[in-house]
């Protein structure tokens, strides 16, 4: 079954359309036993319409109305309730348009069938007819919610690959920062020793061999605490996984950072170029953790970073409106927030999360402008 679906979406568009119209056409050529000249014209128009149910959805279940009236089971008013079930997400509108194909279909109409003979409306044809109408409108909403659940299916992933890209991220940084952090305290120690010593036997020996193997050893222990040194600051600040070495980001990414967000956001406002470097990340990695956010617990929803001066300070906060389609139940540490609020206040600034009163999120970062 899975296969013929695959292969039926393959079709192009205009040729169903063609055959869907050509099918409905057949249908009533064939039930049509006596009909007037207004049923047949009402005929032709419903068929005719099924080629444009996919812009205008109700307005051909309303032209396939008056098929039902010229025989029991009509494909047109079916394929158009199907149509509409599949395209409307109005579960009033769509239970309307079941009971007037209900009503429609079980009121005799003695202008369209040319027979003259007028059935009074009964309970038992109604409920055929109800039952008849229900049907395409349960299959169209199953087609809908099996897009629907696809389309989760795929954001769930590509959201769990992003998280996983974000930890692995992480994890890296924490491994260097604990590497940075032994070289700092262990070797930049034992090197900064060695050279301590060379310079004490430097000055303390009266030989001319002992003295220059005591200068050599000191100038290579202090050459190697330099690059010691520079190591660890190329640690602390590396964390990307595209380079082994790659600086930590700044105001200056911030528009790609809002270009491969995976949510529609535009960046407003500028800041002077005399922000800190401790405050340029402070600000990157607050829109980073706050975008995030928005994919994960607002699908659908649009966001808007400003950035903005108040006197000796900057800031940026981040707005996204409510989310179009209900959140989708993604792994989380519960952490984002706690570390950015703790990043805010080594920096002597403040951070500030929560609901806005049309139902989305503002998260308000506040720090320094030379914050260090």
């Amino acid at each position: 079954m899975n296969r013929a679906l695959t292969l039926w979406r393959r079709v192009p568009a205009p040729v169903v359309d063609v055959a869907v119209v050509a099918v409905a056409a057949v249908d009533v050529w064939l039930n049509l036993w006596d009909a007037t000249e207004i049923g047949l014209a009402l005929a032709a128009l419903g068929c005719a319409a099924l080629a444009f149910r996919r812009r205008f959805p109700f307005v051909v279940f309303l032209l396939s109305l008056p098929v039902t009236l010229l025989q029991d089971v009509a494909v047109t008013p079916l394929v158009a309730l199907f149509t509409l079930a599949e395209r409307s997400r109005n579960r009033r509108l769509l239970a309307v348009c079941v009971a007037l194909s209900a009503v429609v279909g079980s009121l005799p109409w003695p202008h369209v069938g040319g027979s003259g003979v007028v059935q009074p409306m009964t309970l038992v044809a109604f409920a055929y007819n109800l039952a008849t109408a229900l049907a395409p409108v349960l299959f169209g909403q199953l087609v809908q919610a099996q897009r629907d659940l696809k389309r989760r299916l795929v954001e769930v992933e590509e959201a769990k690959e992003h998280e996983r890209a974000l930890h692995a991220q992480a994890v890296l940084a924490r491994e260097r920062a604990q590497l940075a952090r032994e070289m700092h305290d262990v070797v930049s120690h034992q090197v900064s020793l060695i050279a301590v010593q060379a310079g004490a036997l430097q000055v303390a020996t009266k030989e001319a061999d002992t003295q220059e193997a005591a200068r050599t050893i000191r100038s290579l222990s202090v050459t190697t605490l330099d690059e010691l040194r520079t190591m660890v600051t190329l640690l602390r600040a590396s964390g990307g996984r595209a380079t082994e070495l790659t600086p930590q980001p700044t105001l200056a990414d911030l528009h790609k950072l809002v270009a491969s967000s995976g949510t529609q956001t535009r960046l407003a406002g500028e800041l002077p170029p005399a922000v800190g470097t401790p405050a340029q990340r402070a600000l990157y990695r607050t829109v980073q953790e706050a975008l995030t956010n928005v994919r994960k617990h607002a699908p659908g929803a649009t966001a808007l970073v400003e950035l903005w001066q108040d006197g000796n300070n900057v800031g940026v906060t981040i707005t996204n409106t409510p989310p179009t389609r209900p959140a989708l139940p993604l792994p989380g540490s519960q952490q984002g927030l706690v570390g950015l609020r703790e990043r805010a206040e080594i920096l002597h600034g403040t951070l500030e999360a929560g609901p806005t009163a049309v139902g989305g999120y503002r998260v308000r970062l506040q720090v320094p402008l030379a914050a260090d």
